[in-house]
């Protein structure tokens, strides 16, 4: 197979390019070049800008298109329009956050957000509205060609914006843990490796349509097994101020989100998405951690704002 991924050097699209050469296909990136260049040798790595610099990719053909980096509907159209006739298949990268009402459960068939300003491309205030206008983008162009992947919270070695590595590398340092109970209060998300090889394996097989992609969900406890773990209610966390999903990662207790943990994924499951041991995740992401120098994370509690937090807690009548 013939594949292009659109931002292949970066974490979930690393993983695609990773897994696609390991089946030995021949793999073409296109990317601005600011985040490891020259990271495949074994791939062509084709250097542009998908807002109005995607000369580099007129005049090929590929069997697919994977889309990483799609955010704004205006300069996804771009990329579908310039590709419609050298690709057969075009993937698109969504996330759950497209649906339009995340307080319970939802499937593929549940409604999307819908943009109350057509022209907007404020992506941190209408993220999920947006990625739902590019899939509507790539659907329209591509009919049954468009492949429409809704990710939910990804994890795993080269995540930059630390959310799991938070809990991998807290499991390492040790000592009393404090996180969200109850125990048996399920998250879901999935291994980065696993959502990058059942992708290409999904363009392998010809799939279309549209797939929620995340994990069935595990226990909290699962998640934390073997540490000294101090079960917090959430009644204890609102007292104290404590971040939702950022500063205590994964933690979600805003109705308006409970379905972050609650997606759908049968329709994957049926189709070959597979998960690995959340031990392995973890332990893979602790090494990966460990060889970047562990730099102060970009969220999670730190170490002294956690003790006061036990401290607070055991001082309870």
């Amino acid at each position: 197979m013939r594949l292009l991924v659109v931002g292949g050097t970066k974490f979930f699209g690393r993983a695609v390019v990773e897994d696609a050469l390991a089946r030995g296909h021949e793999v073409t990136t296109f990317s601005r070049g600011e985040t490891n260049p020259g990271l495949f040798p074994d791939a062509q790595m084709l250097y542009g800008d998908r807002d109005g610099g995607l000369g580099p990719l007129g005049d090929r053909l590929w069997d697919a298109v994977v889309d990483t980096s799609g955010f704004v509907p205006r300069i996804v159209r771009q990329s579908a329009e310039l590709l419609r006739d050298s690709v057969g298949r075009y993937c698109f990268v969504s996330s759950i956050s497209a649906y339009e009402d995340l307080s319970g459960p939802v499937d593929e068939s549940s409604p999307v957000k819908q943009l109350d300003d057509p022209e907007s491309e404020d992506v941190d205030a209408h993220y999920g509205a947006l990625k739902a206008a590019c899939e509507r983008v790539v659907q329209e162009l591509y009919g049954d060609r468009a492949l429409v992947v809704r990710p939910g919270l990804i994890v795993g070695p080269h995540d930059g914006s630390d959310r799991f590595t938070y809990w991998a590398r807290r499991l390492v340092r040790g000592g009393e843990i404090l996180a969200p109970g109850p125990p048996e209060r399920r998250v879901q998300f999935v291994d980065v490796r696993d959502l990058g090889a059942w992708l290409v394996r999904a363009l392998e097989d010809g799939r279309g349509g549209i797939f929620n992609a995340t994990s069935e969900g595990i226990a909290w406890g699962e998640l934390l097994a073997g540490a000294s773990v101090t079960w917090v209610s959430d009644d204890f966390l609102a007292e104290h101020e404590v971040g939702e999903w950022m500063e205590l990662p994964l933690w979600i207790v805003d109705p308006a989100f409970g379905g972050m943990h609650a997606a759908d994924v049968s329709r994957a499951v049926a189709a070959g998405l597979t998960f690995r041991p959340v031990d392995e995740t973890l332990r893979d992401t602790a090494a990966w951690d460990e060889s970047r120098g562990e730099p102060e994370l970009a969220t999670g509690l730190s170490t002294e704002r956690e003790a006061e937090l036990l401290a607070a807690w055991h001082a309870q009548p």
